[in-house]
Formats: C-alpha cells, structure tokens, sequence
C-alpha cells in the first residue's frame, strides 16, 4: 500500500462519485484506476465489457494485472449474454 498524491478537484470527484455509488473514496479510486487501466490495455473495448471482464475476473479470484498485459484476460462476452453493439453493426 502506498500514498498516492491527486488534486483536490479529483479527491472532490472521488468523494462525490464515492458517496453516489456507496463506495469509500478508496474503492472508488481503486475502480477507477482499473477500468482505466483496462481501457488502455483493451482499448477496442467499451465501458460496459471492461466491466464484465472485472465480473469475470473477480470470479476467477481476482483481477490480475500480469494476465491482462499478456492480452490472456477472457475480453469476450460470456455466451449467454447480448451480443454487443460492435456485432450487431456488422454487415452481412
């Protein structure tokens, strides 16, 4: 664990956004930081399927950053749900 130095307009966005969602301002940081990694990491993905990849791992036990710099990270959709927009606006 360690201290992380941020402005006070974004420890005012965390406070208001962590307050919203229930959150502490920690964990709000902490989401944060990791959809945004993701989002670099993955950057043909949207919010909502960086989002189901935090469910799916979280599932596997945890987030692991090591797996997601490898590009080995489960990025697809599970089978069961909707397809997404990306697929639907696909010619024929």
């Amino acid at each position: 664990m360690g201290i992380v130095k941020i402005s006070d307009q974004m420890h005012e966005n965390l406070r208001l956004a962590s307050t919203a969602l229930s959150r502490s301002i920690n964990s709000q940081a902490e989401h944060w930081m990791r959809v945004g990694m993701l989002a670099e990491m993955y950057p043909d993905l949207d919010h909502r399927e960086i989002c189901q990849m935090l469910v799916r791992a979280e599932l596997a036990g945890g987030l692991d950053v090591a797996l997601a710099a490898r590009g080995e990270l489960d990025s697809k959709p599970a089978a069961d749900a909707a397809p997404t927009a990306r697929a639907r606006k696909q010619p024929h």
